[in-house]
């Protein structure tokens, strides 16, 4: 890949947009979804959990998380209108359960304590203002929830050529000490490696990667 593919797939990987968007959001769905069911995992789902996830790219894992527990409710959160239209016809079946809204990456659009279980999956290297953006993900979360954050190590993702572009990397202890200045209780650190396709065309890479379990 050249500078101007790199870069345009580093956009699209922040913001997915029209029919590029769509396709690298295919593709993240299908290079993340072991990361991201490990996170649902981490949530500990209990029945009528009221779950948001904050980054759902087109939420081709909704299927199987609404399988987890009885009369689950869903909402997606994306800056991506792309997304919130994909995710949508993608999963059309489940509007019962389930919604989709675009917000501004900054401001979360609901009240206090709306929500049982939130988590957010790749998508710590976009947030502009990181302890405000904790401390928002705070408000709306109900007492006692369950915050699950996912994020690559800096020491894999500085690797991959893109990253240079718009991308703030971490090591898993930086992060130990953003959450350690907010209101929450961090509970439980995992850390996994898993292959995964490059994105690049490159063949395979080793990802190594943190899922945090915060308590509020």
């Amino acid at each position: 890949m050249n500078t101007e593919d790199l870069k345009l797939l580093a956009k699209n990987l922040a913001n997915p947009e029209g029919e590029k968007g769509i396709e690298v959001a295919e593709m993240m769905d299908a290079n993340n979804i072991s990361m991201t069911m490990e996170s649902i995992a981490a949530l500990e789902l209990d029945d009528s959990d009221r779950i948001l996830e904050i980054g759902h790219g087109n939420a081709g894992h909704l299927e199987q998380l609404l399988k987890l527990a009885d009369d689950l409710n869903y909402t997606g959160l994306d800056i991506s209108e792309t997304m919130r239209d994909n995710a949508l016809r993608k999963n059309i079946k489940f509007e019962n359960q389930s919604q989709f809204f675009v917000y501004d990456g900054q401001n979360i659009p609901f009240g206090e304590q709306s929500f049982d279980k939130i988590f957010t999956v790749n998508t710590l290297y976009f947030w502009k203002e990181p302890n405000t953006f904790l401390e928002e993900i705070y408000r709306v979360l109900r007492n006692n929830g369950t915050f699950v954050l996912t994020f690559g190590h800096k020491d894999f993702m500085s690797n991959l050529p893109f990253t240079q572009y718009g991308f703030q990397l971490y090591h898993p202890e930086d992060v130990e000490k953003l959450v350690a200045k907010s209101q929450f209780v961090q509970v439980k650190l995992s850390q996994k490696e898993e292959w995964i396709p490059g994105k690049t065309g490159d063949g395979p890479v080793k990802r190594n990667y943190t899922i945090l379990t915060l308590k509020k």
